[in-house]
């Protein structure tokens, strides 16, 4: 039985559906011109591709810290009116709309890596509740529905949203060429329609959508628990400073062989990393010893070395699926420009066509994934979610081997069809799957704390995709794109290892 089979929800009509998860389109716009666009601004404002990835970690570092914690507030809130995770749908779209606003605005890199980590940070405090909303609402047998209805809106979104330079471009004659270290016209107009439309689509679902008050008892619940001590202190002390000590050898130990080897400078986020991790486990393990376990960090740290089994093996397929995306999204206008258009100097007009070109391939995969994600339930129904999971990995890691053996442009199109059919499952797919297997009043911190295995794998590509580069690609990024490949291939296998714990409760309500 599923961990939140307890809770009746009504099945929800297609509309009530659409309503809740129209916000979802605002927050892919903002999502896909960072996605399109951030390397060519730092690339335009004097960035060296080698160091692209490590200032792209500002964003899955920032949503490793803000989601769980948002996740975990927003499982404390209600409000008679505004609800539960609504308040926080609000406040980040307005600071997400200011950031994008912001951006094509900078001046310097280093003002423009600050502001990328401030946009990012804001659509996360909209996004992970968006996550538990659908856990929140609907019953078991539609929450495969709700996730493929959120991919539809991220890739209608994503799509027009990749497609604004050219068509700022094209159809209203907006330069898309400037001065060196000058933003282009057609991509600052993009920004600002992207900040107006997150922020409307977003009101559309505070405004539309009212939410189930919580279960009786259940924030008298969560009280309790925050002022009980935890059950096995001494297991949890010993448990917490053994993974501790062990986080911190590790780092100790990638640190000087980083420093003795002279391998690139952003090895060393890796290892502030895992010894912040491990800093965490061991004041966890300290409060433990003062007898003060019924703090929050030590609750988060046990809920963490707690998760669910299916959570858990979901851990790895998300890894390999997020690596792949990640080393896309840094290094598919370089490999492009340099592969296919034989061009590096972002004031050429070859290199400009080609990065123009990446936008629109990426709107095209988030088009093609729109449209995936109303078939994938339909899949799932007479295959299961695993099956359904794995073949669309399959498709993703196909198109993003392609690059390497293209020379025509044109052939790109069909590569992005693999990849959209993959992004459309990796947005919904693996949420439906983790959610019946989630407590309900957990929901939104777990959902956040799923959250670390979509970062974990981009701080390890943004920290290692470049040490690849030098010493192992010859600086030929295209190579980036085969390792992704590979990479989602490796995902699909691990899916159906997977416990889908949902499966039965889904059955009984065919």
């Amino acid at each position: 039985m599923s961990a939140t089979a307890t809770i009746i929800r009504p099945r929800l009509s297609f509309w009530q559906i659409w309503n809740m998860s129209f916000g979802f389109m605002g927050i892919q716009f903002g999502f896909a011109l960072q996605n399109a666009n951030t390397s060519r601004i730092f690339e335009t404002l004097g960035s060296d591709p080698k160091n692209l990835a490590l200032y792209w970690l500002a964003a899955p570092i920032t949503g490793l810290i803000v989601q769980p914690i948002i996740g975990y507030y927003s499982d404390r809130t209600w409000h008679a009116k505004w609800g539960r995770r609504r308040p926080f749908f609000a406040v980040g779209a307005l600071l997400a709309s200011i950031a994008l606003c912001l951006m094509p605005n900078s001046p310097t890199l280093w003002m423009a890596v600050g502001v990328l980590w401030i946009m990012d940070a804001s659509i996360n405090v909209s996004m992970e509740p968006f996550r538990a909303f659908v856990g929140d609402m609907l019953p078991p047998s539609q929450r495969t529905t709700g996730f493929a209805m959120q991919s539809f809106f991220i890739g209608i979104g994503a799509i027009i949203a990749s497609f604004l330079p050219w068509i700022f471009t094209n159809l209203f004659n907006i330069s898309n060429v400037a001065e060196e270290g000058i933003i282009p016209d057609s991509v600052k107009y993009s920004f600002y329609l992207g900040a107006f439309m997150l922020f409307i689509t977003v009101m559309w679902t505070v405004f539309s959508t009212k939410e189930y008050p919580p279960e009786p008892g259940t924030h008298e619940k969560l009280r309790n628990r925050e002022q009980k001590k935890i059950d096995n202190e001494d297991h949890y002390a010993a448990r917490f400073s053994r993974i501790g000590i062990l986080l911190l050898a590790l780092a100790t130990i990638i640190g000087i062989v980083v420093y003795w080897a002279n391998i690139e400078k952003e090895v060393y986020v890796l290892c502030i990393g895992l010894g912040v991790f491990g800093f965490v486990h061991l004041l966890s393990t300290l409060y433990i010893k003062q007898g003060r376990s019924y703090l929050g960090i030590v609750n988060i740290v046990k809920d963490f070395n707690s998760m669910p089994r299916t959570m858990v093996q979901l851990a790895y397929v998300q890894f390999f699926s997020w690596f792949a995306l990640f080393a896309m999204w840094i290094y598919t206008t370089s490999a492009v420009t340099s592969h296919i258009f034989k061009s590096t100097d972002p004031t050429a007009e070859a290199y400009n066509e080609g990065a123009s070109l990446v936008g629109n391939l990426f709107g095209t995969y988030n088009g093609i994934a729109a449209f995936a994600a109303l078939l994938l339930p339909v899949l799932a129904k007479y295959t299961s979610r695993r099956i359904t999971h794995m073949l669309a990995l399959f498709c993703g890691g196909g198109g993003l081997l392609s690059f390497y053996f293209i020379s025509d442009p044109f052939w790109l199109w069909f590569s992005m069809i693999g990849v959209g059919i993959a992004w459309a499952s990796i947005l919904s797919i693996p949420y439906a799957m983790l959610s019946g297997s989630l407590p309900a009043e957990k929901m939104g911190y777990y959902m956040g704390v799923f959250n670390f295995f979509i970062v974990i794998p981009q701080i390890v590509a943004g920290t290692l995709l470049g040490f690849m580069l030098t010493h192992f690609f010859s600086g030929e990024t295209i190579l980036i794109l085969v390792a992704g490949g590979i990479s989602m291939f490796i995902a699909g296998f691990l899916n159906l290892l997977v416990d889908d714990s949902d499966e039965v409760a889904i059955k009984e309500q065919s």
